[in-house]
């Protein structure tokens, strides 16, 4: 089920929304002061690809308050945004009966793109 769910979620927007994620973690790649941002961008846009059977969890050695300054750092410089994004598109997916497993899945989504920095994907 998962297969399925993740090939259709790839068709209706999944794969541009990670093809954006890559294109911004190559952007933040270059200087190295934006390598942590582009390295959450990446882990951003794998999330994306494959959400179904994807579970985010607190990574137990998260870095303390160097975690959250980048994480409040990420978030006032377009994490916001993101996670906006997905809040909106879930909404509009709870609005049908078809969309509300997608809808979760924007839910998982939103999760990680407001707090990326002592997440990691299993």
């Amino acid at each position: 089920m998962n297969l399925i769910g993740n090939l259709i979620w790839l068709i209706c927007g999944g794969l541009f929304t990670a093809l954006g994620y890559v294109f911004g973690g190559i952007l933040l790649c270059i200087t190295i002061v934006g390598m942590p941002f582009g390295f959450q961008c990446f882990k951003l846009a794998a999330a994306s690809l494959a959400p179904f059977g994807l579970r985010i969890e607190s990574h137990p050695y998260s870095g303390g308050c160097l975690s959250l300054f980048a994480n409040l750092l990420w978030l006032v410089s377009g994490g916001l945004f993101t996670a906006l994004n997905h809040l909106f598109w879930a909404v509009v997916l709870t609005l049908t009966v078809v969309g509300i497993p997608f809808a979760k899945q924007h839910l998982k989504l939103l999760e990680l793109s407001m707090m990326p920095f002592g997440k990691q994907l299993v």
